[in-house]
């Protein structure tokens, strides 16, 4: 019980922290500038620019208007969430857990760039009206990291649901071939077991129902545990950002 509520003590304040605010926070417009070139294969803060020429799907077949990049070209990883996603408080953007995952692909020689697109604060609603402005830039894996300041603000889990499934819709008719991973979230049961239990089901229900990756609880082993956490003991440290990539790295190191 108290490694759960404290673990969503980090969503509560992601929810109160504005985007720009703090160390590591991040705001819509230095995080995803469509069209803006990243200067570092780990750079987390803009969008690449891409070449005009045609992308194909993993079977080799030419594409120009949506999917996966070209041939031998290095393909797209986008993480688009809130806050944890953004590495808010961390020393650098480089230790936030979208870019431990770049380190790993790097080290692994896959041709694979991750793009950071957390915005603190972000609610499913939030997300849901700046997701076309992401995908302006090809997409080849969208990993999705969204919901929890809905549960901790009470948010009706209709609207919840029915946003989460309208980004991944829009992902799909954008990029017919992207890979979509969902990152699970919980909340602490003072909302009551009903609502608790109801918004920890949103993310199996609409994996299923869309056939797509989840990871069932983004936050395990992280939250609660103060070693992990920084100063205010709700937000990870780096070395707790690394256990968060852990978690993300189970599921999609096989959709690489």
């Amino acid at each position: 019980m108290k490694q759960l509520i404290l673990a969503f003590g980090l969503v509560f304040l992601l929810a109160s922290c504005g985007a720009g605010s703090g160390k590591g926070a991040h705001d819509d417009s230095a995080t995803v500038s469509p069209g803006a070139q990243s200067t570092t294969p780990t750079s987390d803060s803009v969008l690449p620019k891409t070449d005009a020429g045609a992308s194909k799907t993993d079977t080799g077949t030419s594409k120009t208007s949506a999917g996966t990049s070209a041939a031998g070209a290095t393909r797209t990883i986008l993480f688009f969430g809130n806050s944890l996603t953004a590495g808010y408080g961390l020393a650098d953007p480089s230790q936030s857990f979208p870019s431990v995952i770049q380190h790993r692909i790097d080290s692994l020689h896959l041709p694979y760039k991750v793009i950071n697109a957390g915005n603190s604060g972000e609610t499913t609603a939030g997300g849901n009206a700046r997701i076309d402005w992401v995908l302006h830039q090809p997409v080849d894996i969208f990993v999705l990291e969204l919901g929890a300041n809905d549960g901790l603000r009470g948010l009706p889990l209709t609207e919840t649901n029915k946003n989460l499934q309208a980004i991944i819709d829009r992902v799909k008719a954008k990029y017919p071939t992207c890979k979509i991973l969902l990152l699970g979230m919980q909340v602490p049961p003072n909302l009551g077991q009903q609502y608790t239990s109801s918004f920890k089901a949103i993310w199996p229900a609409l994996a299923q129902k869309n056939n797509v990756s989840l990871v069932p609880f983004v936050l395990q082993g992280v939250g609660g545990v103060p070693s992990l956490n920084q100063a205010d003991g709700i937000h990870p440290t780096a070395q707790g950002a690394i256990i968060v990539a852990d978690n993300v790295w189970v599921v999609l190191r096989g959709m690489l």
